[in-house]
């Protein structure tokens, strides 16, 4: 998976933000204002860092070589991946799936209802325009 298909499906989720906060080489995606992912613009290869379960952020780091400990994150709960380092596109969109699903069930409830609401809202659209 390249860099923009990436941020294509970081932007698909519903409520997904992005912004550079940290300056012009690292784009952050937040949902309900918290960050799910961030990938550096300017590291070869590119890596993005994916919130992750702690056991499963171990497993993932055992199964491929492309995932590290978080850089400049806290280790035990986020990832280094390379988005071009061969892991299957299918399983990159389920590390951003899952970061992504972690931060909104963590948001507190009025924000995370619409942020499901939202997203229920926009599967169904999807699936009525096939």
């Amino acid at each position: 998976m390249d860099l923009a298909k990436f941020r294509e499906y970081c932007l698909s989720k519903s409520r997904t933000t992005e912004g550079t906060p940290f300056g012009p080489d690292v784009v952050v995606f937040k949902v309900g204002g918290k960050m799910f992912a961030l990938a550096s613009l300017d590291n070869v290869p590119t890596t993005a860092n994916l919130k992750c379960d702690p056991d499963l952020a171990l497993e993932l780091r055992d199964r491929y070589e492309q995932v590290r400990p978080g850089y400049h994150m806290n280790k035990k709960h986020w990832n280094t991946v390379e988005i071009e380092g061969g892991i299957p596109d299918a399983e990159l969109r389920k590390m951003i799936d899952h970061s992504y699903d972690l931060v909104a069930k963590a948001l507190p409830k009025s924000t995370a209802k619409r942020a499901v609401r939202t997203r229920q809202t926009s599967t169904a659209t999807r699936r009525a325009r096939r």
